[in-house]
């Protein structure tokens, strides 16, 4: 279900009421056992499945209309739904019900010289908003993460998939009626208005953290107009280094499915660096196998280019003098999301991954494969780029934060 209201009603106060009643359904969902969460995340499945009819509908709706604006085919399929994406997204929910629950989870614990027990241990972060575009299968990511970590999740999508969003909410608020909890623990905030996400990001001490997830422009609108804390996620300049002690075998491998396997994520490589040393035979080799592959090649680039996202089929390549000038060059133009070195130099290797400022660095594999699932934790709301709180693929652990638990025996603390 939106949440809507008249014309005349002020959008401030929309948002905030929702807010509102958002934390009110946090606080129960804070309580409740790991049974009763994937209980209604396999009821939230069912319901989805059961309402594949309304929901295609609704997404031929969203449709017709991103058509008739002349919306490029790669966002049309981002946004199109189908039976069989409909079926994944349902087995997303039950893949999360599958997770372990991070919430209360004893992270450091001992007893004082005093006798006071104390431990840490993992709490819902609360009211978690979320600004993302195009996709409305994130809408229904959102919601299972949130809910498996105790958390409500305050929804605010593009205009363009509206119709889509509104029907899969609806489908989700059904189940957790059902299931006796909270419809508030998801609300979708109206998307035909802009100003509704500067309200949302803006509801400090209503909202406990908002995650944006889009593009660049999306990400610094949010980043630099929130007053509720941000984790900031999403935007990748990565960088693929072929050092001087490279297999181009290897190279040639890991280049072509870092940059062409999904060229539009964030996690796609966007610049090429090549050691100096072996230039006159590697670059050749490996500017051949990206055109080959249909990857336009920039490689007399511009400063734009060296820091462009591109999230399309080009690439910058540039050479590089030795390590130390690749190391400079990512740490200088990277937007400390991944970068990938290749080598078969154990001691480059280590100083690459030492020295790189990136939330994930790999050695001889692919910038592709910085994800949740492939790292082997699930599902994921977002890959933050910051250091405070989370870094990297954010899974159900970095939907938490801590509470510090003291017991004691009538302890008090001498003057």
């Amino acid at each position: 279900m939106s949440v809507h209201a008249p014309a005349d009603t002020d959008l401030r106060q929309q948002v905030h009421d929702a807010a509102r009643r958002a934390r009110v359904a946090a606080r129960t969902l804070g309580t409740l056992t790991s049974e009763i969460k994937d209980r209604a995340l396999h009821a939230a499945a069912d319901s989805v499945l059961a309402s594949v009819g309304e929901v295609l509908a609704a997404n031929e709706v969203d449709l017709d209309v991103a058509r008739a604006a002349g919306t490029p085919a790669a966002i049309l399929d981002r946004l199109a739904l189908n039976s069989q994406r409909v079926d994944g997204i349902a087995a997303g929910l039950r893949q999360v019900a599958g997770l372990p629950d991070p919430v209360g989870e004893v992270l450091r614990g001992r007893t004082l010289p005093n006798g006071l027990r104390i431990r840490q241990q993992r709490v819902p972060l609360g009211v978690v908003g979320m600004v993302y575009e195009g996709r409305p299968n994130v809408t229904v990511d959102a919601f299972g993460l949130t809910l498996k970590s105790g958390n409500a999740a305050l929804l605010r999508g593009s205009s363009s998939a509206r119709h889509s969003n509104e029907a899969l909410v609806t489908a989700l608020r059904a189940a957790l009626v059902a299931e006796g909890l909270p419809a508030d623990a998801v609300a979708l905030l109206p998307s035909e208005d802009r100003a509704t996400v500067t309200h949302l990001i803006q509801a400090r001490g209503l909202v406990d953290v908002v995650i944006p997830r889009g593009g660049a422009g999306l990400i610094d609108a949010v980043v630099r107009d929130a007053l509720v804390p941000t984790i900031e996620t999403g935007v990748g300049n990565c960088h693929v280094y072929v050092h001087a002690a490279a297999d181009l075998d290897v190279a040639e491998r890991i280049l072509l499915n870092s940059k062409t396997r999904r060229p539009s994520v964030c996690n796609a490589a966007e610049t090429l660096l090549v050691d100096a040393a072996i230039a006159d035979r590697a670059v050749p080799r490996l500017l051949d196998a990206l055109r080959n592959a249909g990857v336009t090649v920039h490689d007399d680039p511009s400063e734009d280019d060296l820091r462009a996202e591109f999230l399309s089929m080009d690439i910058a390549v540039a050479v590089v003098d030795g390590i130390d000038a690749a190391i400079t060059h990512v740490n200088e133009y990277g937007t400390g999301h991944t970068e990938a070195i290749v080598t078969t130099d154990l001691a480059a290797a280590e100083r690459f991954t030492g020295e790189v400022d990136a939330a994930a660095v790999m050695v001889n594999a692919a910038t592709s494969f910085t994800d949740g699932e492939q790292f082997g934790f699930g599902a994921e709301i977002g890959i933050s780029t910051q250091k405070l709180h989370a870094r990297g693929p954010m899974g159900l652990p970095e939907l938490t934060s801590t509470k510090w638990v003291v017991w004691g025996d009538g302890h008090i603390r001498p003057a």
